[in-house]
């Protein structure tokens, strides 16, 4: 069907801009937006959107944390007759610049959450590394992801008080293609087998660059995915010196009897201009565990499933309580300090241990996704 975009240019195929080139239900694409203050990091936000054409679905979510609690917002639409338009009932995205300045807001709705946010970039995207994954013979991850480093103004409401969104710092990431399944949703079994593992994905933002970390091992060592790079001011020359070419890392957790719960890390960074350096990641306390975006679905629930011509949800999620941080697991987003030489800077990171790693043994009796 045409769509307004059809009116530009840029089409990839003889199709309007709402066809893909395949019928796989795991083609989608999403939008992820996160944000915190600085330096202490007290609260987090993180927004998604997933369009998901092989199934007629968009589904949104967005929520905030502070130490020990939890509030989510989650709503799902059927895609057509409106398939291009960023907006899940109340929640809205809009790119008002491409690569420089996005709007995500959230109206009146039941569950107290409300926000008008812009993103403004500060330095130059980040472009990962093709995922592609196979599985005895079948495409199971083909996809494309990016991010990009920036301020966030404007306001979010939440608990029944209004915060004040004045030049927080935070990252937004755009990803589309194939990409395999997650399930780790107890109450909806089979669940995604894990082998052996450790990953780790990392963005710090200074004062007039940004580093971007991302790695997966089967083993120490043994790495069998590395994305990363150093990034500059808006605009600046990009060169492929810059990119991230190993990554050693350390890492120390807490005693956490409810999950995986990382407390502080060393990485040695080798850059491919031959460059190495050490960093030191402070893991600050403040997290959102993804559950609450369905990352790995939840209560049944899972990424592109059609609930309907219009459909929302939400909670509000006490983490001290055993029960719930079981429900959760260890998927999450957190706010880290991050020390480069004499620069300081904020970021989030990212963890999961698989069982079986010859790292980390400490904390693999809790899931890792």
């Amino acid at each position: 069907m045409l769509t307004p975009q059809d009116d530009l240019i840029g089409h990839q195929l003889p199709t309007t801009f709402d066809q893909i080139d395949n019928s796989d239900p795991a083609w989608m694409e999403r939008l992820w937006y996160t944000g915190h203050p600085v330096p202490g990091g007290e609260i987090i936000f993180d927004v998604g959107l997933g369009y998901h054409p092989n199934r007629n679905v968009m589904d949104a979510f967005a929520g905030v944390a502070v130490p020990g609690r939890q509030w989510n917002f989650r709503a799902s639409r059927r895609l057509r007759p409106d398939p291009l338009t960023t907006h899940v009932g109340p929640l809205s995205i809009t790119v008002l610049e491409g690569l420089r300045h996005h709007r995500i807001a959230l109206g009146e709705n039941s569950s107290g959450l409300r926000f008008n946010i812009e993103f403004h970039a500060t330095v130059n995207p980040h472009e990962e590394k093709a995922h592609m994954r196979r599985r005895d013979g079948r495409v199971t991850e083909n996809m494309a992801r990016a991010q990009q480093l920036g301020r966030y103004t404007g306001w979010l409401e939440f608990d029944g008080r209004r915060v004040e969104v004045d030049g927080w710092l935070g990252q937004r990431d755009h990803s589309w293609g194939v990409r395999s399944e997650m399930r780790t949703d107890e109450s909806s079994p089979p669940l995604t087998f894990y082998p052996p593992f450790f990953y780790c994905w990392t963005t710090a933002q200074f004062k007039d660059r940004g580093l971007h970390i991302f790695f997966k091992e089967r083993g120490p060592g043994d790495k069998i995915y590395l994305s990363g790079e150093e990034v500059f001011t808006v605009g600046s020359k990009v060169s492929s010196r810059n990119q991230l070419v190993d990554v050693i890392h350390e890492a120390q957790w807490h005693d956490d009897p409810h999950g995986q719960s990382m407390e502080s890390a060393t990485f040695k960074l080798r850059f491919a201009d031959g460059s190495e350096r050490p960093i030191s990641i402070r893991v600050l306390p403040t997290k959102y565990f993804l559950k609450g975006g369905l990352y790995g679905g939840l209560n049944g629930w899972f990424h592109g499933d059609d609930r309907g011509k219009l459909y929302f949800e939400h909670e509000v999620w006490d983490l001290a309580d055993p029960g719930t941080r079981k429900l959760v697991r260890t998927l999450a987003d957190q706010v880290v300090e991050v020390r480069d030489g004499d620069d300081v800077g904020y970021g989030i990171i990212e963890y999961g241990v698989g069982k079986g790693f010859e790292m980390y043994k400490s904390v693999q009796e809790h899931p890792p996704i």
